[in-house]
């Protein structure tokens, strides 16, 4: 039977006591963490979301009721006590804030008993995550979860306090929208007062932000829940959190400035790390063949080299013959890393990359004295292995390694084989921060499978003014003046300059295999907008749940989340998604096959 708490007000959390309280009477409640009953005396250990302070039962002082409270207590029981603070009577514990004094209790209520808890609620503890989000609300007791959950609090009013001191207004926009397929694919939700229509879930407050400029808020931001039915990602939820923010008559270094600055106020504010600004900024086109990828992970040096001039008639015919064939022939230095990596670990590395569509990987050792170890050169004559190596600018001690492939693969491979030597060799400063700007995105990719091109960010991206002309002759090499954001190899957000007159955003529908009237049906509204007076515009949108994740030193969205979602998007806890009564679906108009289903 829960006690009520009757008069009994709490005067101080667990975790704030400390020496300077020595004398104090306080009433504290919150959760038993572990008990030890020595007999006369039972020692507790009492936690709330700010920590944990030992509280002490004493036979010889305690009335028989009270000390009984205490004698009786087990994990996870939620209990009240009153009691002065006091200097700790044994031993010290300096891993605690309040490890140098106690709580004599003098009085104490039991509030409500529990069960033997599922998981150990405590850090260190080695459980499965499966059962930790199954019993998510006792996995969120535990003290690293709370902290990060607070810390995710804080990162929300950093932004908050910087976006409103810019002059930002903050407007929700709706979350049952229209559904206008392109890219992730809509979350629906069926209509019961229209039969057979449907809302969607917003992927993002794209349109509506725009239409917001057009309405002429000049400044707009929104902390957005998304969402996307995306097939199984680890790095991904159904449903997120972004930070989205749209402005008028702007260019992108004064969206650019606003993002930087929030992001600054956050690492201030949170970490208390500064963050040097202007954020350095790069092209996609340099981030690709310098690191092969467009979200680099500038926190150590080594980056892709191309080598094709000196690959050329090299006697090598695995280099020749990709040359030949318009491949490129790409290369990264590992600088001192000869003598750590074994010949197992390099065969290892060459299965590694294979996984990125490359053939094989070229390699060669320089060691210290001299000598060199190589998987080919023995194929090419010493003085074109010497300009190879001139070109790589090794030096003895250097591990060396090649890709010859198409330069989609050859970047991509190196760029990801980096990325591992970096983890591997220990190269990457875990405290450092680095931020930076990846620009000049592709305006399209193509799709094979669809034999169209998609948009790169979204259909309403413009392309960079001296590129309109070669929007129908030269597509793909059309840039599109669009910005992301990417902190320590991890993508952050992105924004770009929209569109904002009808004409330009028909010929983008049109590269996008959208007809006349298929724009028109699916973003009519928008284009019909345009028609009365829509101003420049500019926004930038990025990721809540990912900055936390960095931020909290985690590697997984998961462990930032209140209540996520597994990789099949499913809910453990609540047992989610779930089928619903068939009267449901009949006032919705919707008809399953049984054993479709």
């Amino acid at each position: 039977m829960a006690t009520v708490l009757t008069g009994w007000k709490r005067t101080h959390m667990c975790g704030v006591i400390t020496e300077k309280m020595i004398g104090s009477e306080v009433c504290l409640m919150g959760w038993v963490q572990r008990e030890r009953n020595l007999g006369s005396l039972v020692f507790v250990d009492l936690r709330d979301r700010e920590g944990v302070v030992q509280v002490v039962f004493n036979q010889e002082i305690n009335d028989a009721g009270t000390f009984a409270v205490g004698a009786g207590l087990s994990r996870e029981f939620v209990l009240a006590v009153r009691g002065t603070v006091a200097a700790r009577s044994g031993a010290i514990n300096d891993k605690l804030p309040t490890g140098r004094i106690e709580v004599n209790v003098a009085e104490a209520r039991l509030i409500n008993r529990a069960e033997t808890p599922p998981i150990y609620i405590e850090d260190g503890a080695d459980e499965a995550e499966a059962v930790r989000l199954k019993y998510r609300y006792l996995d969120l007791r535990r003290p690293s979860m709370q902290r990060t959950m607070r810390m995710r609090a804080r990162v929300l009013s950093a932004i908050r306090r910087h976006m409103e001191e810019q002059g930002f207004v903050d407007v929700e926009t709706p979350i049952l929208t229209k559904s206008t397929p392109e890219g992730a694919r809509d979350f629906l939700v069926p209509s019961r007062i229209h039969p057979g229509g449907f809302y969607a879930l917003p992927q993002s407050p794209q349109i509506y932000k725009q239409l917001l400029m057009l309405a002429g808020f000049d400044k707009y931001y929104q902390v957005a829940r998304c969402f996307r039915d995306e097939d199984n990602r680890a790095d991904r939820q159904p449903e997120f959190t972004q930070v989205d923010l749209e402005m008028s008559f702007v260019e992108p270094e004064d969206v650019q400035r606003v993002v930087e600055g929030t992001f600054a106020q956050v690492f201030q504010d949170v970490l208390g790390v500064d963050i040097p600004l202007p954020l350095p900024c790069i092209t996609w086109r340099d981030a690709m063949d310098q690191y092969g990828s467009d979200k680099p992970d500038t926190r150590f040096d080594m980056r892709i080299v191309c080598v094709d001039g000196e690959a050329k008639g090299c006697g090598f015919k695995v280099f020749e013959d990709t040359l030949a064939a318009g491949g490129t022939v790409r290369g990264i230095r590992a600088v001192g890393a000869a003598g750590s990596l074994p010949r197992k670990e390099i065969d290892a590395l060459g299965e590694f990359v294979k996984t990125y569509r490359a053939r094989g990987l070229a390699w060669a050792l320089l060691d210290a004295d001299g000598s060199v170890r190589s998987s080919f050169a023995k194929n090419l004559a010493p003085e074109r292995f010497a300009a190879l190596c001139e070109r790589m600018e090794a030096k003895p001690g250097d591990a060396l390694f090649f890709i010859a492939d198409s330069p989609t693969v050859a970047l991509t491979a190196l760029g990801q084989l980096r990325l591992r030597l970096g983890r591997q060799l220990g190269l990457i400063d875990t405290n450092r921060y680095d931020l930076l700007w990846i620009t000049e995105f592709p305006l399209l990719e193509w799709n094979e499978e669809a034999q169209r091109y998609h948009a790169m960010h979204h259909p309403f991206t413009s392309p960079m003014a001296e590129d309109l002309e070669r929007m129908e002759t030269v597509p793909g090499s059309v840039r599109a003046n669009a910005y992301d954001l990417v902190l320590n190899g991890v993508e952050m957000g992105s924004g770009s300059i929209r569109i904002h007159d009808s004409v330009l955003q028909e010929r983008m529908f049109a590269l996008l295999g959208f007809t006349h009237e298929q724009a028109w049906s699916r973003f009519g509204f928008l284009l019909e907008a345009f028609q009365y007076g829509t101003p420049p515009h500019g926004g930038f949108a990025y990721g809540v749940d990912r900055l936390v994740m960095v931020l909290a030193g985690r590697d997984n969205l998961r462990e930032v989340l209140a209540f996520p979602k597994v990789q099949n998007a499913s809910c453990l806890m609540m047992e989610t998604p779930s089928t619903v009564a068939e009267d449901q679906l009949e006032m919705l108009k919707i008809k399953l096959d049984v054993e479709e289903a």
